[in-house]
């Protein structure tokens, strides 16, 4: 393939890939399987590795994330991010449309004709876009001046690089410049995911989605941002030039034919009366929509009334955040406990007195760790505020110390040093506190038997928490392994169980034998790898044999694995009674699958490794290049290596492979094999 037949493929490529991201992740409507969108994407990646020259910045493959900044810059907004002005009951609400017909000097009875909108509590932005290709993202920042995002924003799959992949849909052309703003958040189901990894990592978790999407967002190294799944919608737009509208809805309309995302519950409402029914009718929707929302924001419709109605300092005569019901109470501290969780880890909780927050009765909160504990310095007997983060997870925001009991001193909390489930030793490891005793502690086998037999770990469909229970508090499972020994005659003598919920279980379990590859590894619980990372390992190893006998170094020269991690592996499948229970799995006939590339291309089969700086691409711009041609490539050493690529400065790679034997190339030598002559 010459360079000017590969810009005409690599054109079409990423026309069907921004297409298929606009169908996948604006309109929730794929119209081709995740297998297909891979192999195209692989193909685009491949073809711009073998002709950099023709990679373009608005290219789907630039979403991974770029080198790390040393500081974010400025942008500075052509018109003002402005804030809102907010109302907490109906009354305000009804003042603040009193105030916009004096305004106006409307007659008596006049209805305005509203946008009425959900208010995402997440991270505002705003979105440049110059002849349809987004140049530049930032911060709201201070209103007038943001920090410049644009790598960041670029990882954000519901962002358009490009805005002509809409045309197919709508048949609006892009203007010729356009400033979008819009909310970025991360979804409550990815804000527990990505809580309860940092968990596992013994990392400080986030208060609440907002702090996640913020933090997220504000990443230094944009391969951070792009491992959240943020998401954005759309609420309006700044200077727009080649495009005019009438209304605020009618501009939201134009930027969702563009393919840019815009919430579908936006509504045109008539009078304050309708604005007020829409508020409560969104504040009833609010706990199934799966992301978070603080109220609605009501803006007068018609563009030429904003016009005419100006702004304050800081915010806009016309429009409105009216607020939903505080998620925050306060009650008071009965008692603090201690949980064990599946990886040992203790967890203080706190015992409330029962309280309605949002109306869901709250008796716990977690309090985390120790750390946590004493920079709250939460006490028995203290008034606290009880928040939901996320709508989801109470937690307690703070303690109203002016309200501690005069005359009486609170006793600090103290983390014990026996694990409360078991009485084994307890050792702290950065700011987690861990029992040391492994499954032998009865609350680790049960949260451990719950983890591996998860949705998305070997997903045993029917086995509960209860069952699990009831299993290692009878002796019949004492290991994840045992549930695959099940019989029968044991689950139906105990209480609860008939025939058909027996049969059904067992089915389950049966069914769980064919597990993809990152799956099992997730299941087997290890200390810090979480789904992403098992994937990582699936991708790296390929097989359970190869992780388990992996080296610390083998591990660190593994993308995105760090030293903990790795060492975290190794102890694992260094323990005895975890080799065991690996063998009786594979003893009952559960699968441990291979995890295998297509082989095709005129690299097939063949596994190359690149040490050194090389002149004509980077060393991931090679990897794609020689895994587009059916080949692999490879992070360390061994003699499964069939090619080594040497670039300047090799270093100890380049060693270890000359003591070993293996075929080694330089850089021109590899551009005649994947036909970039030298």
């Amino acid at each position: 393939m010459d360079e000017k037949e590969a810009q005409k493929e690599i054109l079409r490529l990423r026309r069907e890939i921004n297409y298929h991201n606009y169908r996948y992740y604006v309109l929730d409507s794929p119209v081709v399987t995740d297998a297909e969108y891979d192999r195209m994407l692989r193909r685009l990646e491949g073809l711009e590795a073998r002709f950099p020259g023709l990679i373009a910045p608005d290219s789907p493959t630039r979403r991974v994330g770029a080198a790390p900044l040393s500081a974010f810059g400025t942008i500075r907004h052509t018109t003002p991010m402005l804030s809102l002005g907010n109302a907490f009951t109906q009354e305000e609400a009804r003042e603040f449309d009193d105030r916009i017909k004096r305004l106006l000097k409307c007659a008596t009875g006049t209805k305005i004709e509203y946008a009425a909108e959900p208010k995402m509590d997440g991270l505002a932005v705003e979105l440049i876009y110059e002849d349809g290709v987004f140049t530049k993202g930032s911060t709201r920042g201070d209103g007038y001046t943001g920090e410049d995002v644009t790598q960041n924003l670029r990882t954000v799959r519901a962002i358009p690089l490009n805005l002509l992949p809409a045309i197919r849909d709508t048949g609006v052309k892009p203007p010729a410049y356009i400033e979008v703003r819009g909310e970025v958040f991360l979804p409550l189901a990815a804000f527990r995911k990505v809580n309860k990894e940092r968990e596992a990592r013994g990392e400080p978790l986030f208060a609440n989605p907002r702090n996640a999407a913020a933090g997220s967002l504000r990443q230094l190294d944009p391969r951070v941002t792009a491992e959240r799944p943020l998401d954005i919608f759309c609420y309006g737009v700044g200077m727009v030039e080649g495009a005019s509208f009438k209304t605020h809805f009618e501009s939201l309309e134009y930027i969702r034919a563009l393919g840019l995302k815009v919430n579908p519950m936006v509504r045109v409402v008539e009078g304050i009366d309708a604005a007020l029914e829409y508020h409560d009718t969104v504040e009833k929707k609010r706990e199934g929509l799966g992301y978070e929302l603080d109220g609605v924001v009501i803006k007068v419709n018609g563009l030429a009334l904003q016009e005419r109605l100006g702004t304050l300092t800081r915010s806009p005569r016309w429009a409105l955040a009216y607020k939903f019901a505080p998620r925050q109470e306060s009650t008071t501290v009965k008692d603090i406990i201690v949980g064990v969780g599946r990886t040992g880890a203790l967890t203080p909780v706190a015992v409330l007195e029962p309280i309605s927050v949002g109306g869901v009765t709250i008796e716990r909160a977690t309090l985390h760790n120790l750390d946590e504990v004493e920079r709250k310095d939460v006490r028995v007997g203290d008034t606290v505020v009880v928040q939901r983060a996320g709508d989801v997870i109470p937690e307690i925001a703070g303690v109203l110390k002016e309200r501690r009991p005069r005359g009486k001193e609170l006793e600090q909390f103290r983390m014990p040093d026996k694990c409360p489930e078991c009485g084994s030793t307890v050792e702290r490891v950065g700011a987690l506190h861990f029992c040391t005793a492994g499954l032998l502690c009865p609350a680790q086998l049960k949260e451990s038997i719950r983890h591996f037999a998860s949705k998305r770990a070997m997903d045993i469909e029917g086995l509960g928490a209860m069952h699990v229970d009831q299993f290692v508090d009878a002796g019949v499972v004492k290991d994840v392994a045992d549930l695959y020994y099940l019989k029968k005659e044991k689950i139906l003598k105990l209480e609860r169980w008939a025939e058909k919920s027996a049969d059904n279980l067992l089915n389950a379990i049966d069914k769980s034998k064919r597990p993809a590859l990152e799956r099992l590894i997730y299941g087997l619980g290890i200390r810090g790898v979480g789904e992403h990372m098992a994937r990582v390992l699936a991708d790296r190893f390929g097989d359970l044999k190869s992780l388990m006998e992996a080296t610390i170094e083998e591990l660190l020269e593994t993308y995105e694995i760090g030293p903990e991690t790795a060492q975290s592996i190794v102890d694992f499948f260094r323990e005895r009674h975890n080799r065991e229970v690996i063998r009786k799995l594979e003893d009952a006939g559960v699968a441990f699958p291979k995890k295998t590339r297509e082989k095709r291309g005129t690299l097939a089969g063949k596994v190359f490794l690149f040490t050194g700086t090389l002149e004509s691409f980077s060393r991931d711009e090679a990897k794609a290049l020689v895994e587009a041609e059916g080949a692999e490539g490879a992070t360390g050493v061994s003699k499964k290596v069939d090619y080594v690529v040497a670039g300047a400065e090799p270093g100890s790679k380049y060693e270890k492979a000359k003591e070993m034997g293996l075929k080694i190339i330089d850089e021109d030598e590899f551009k005649k094999m994947v036909g970039r002559q030298a």
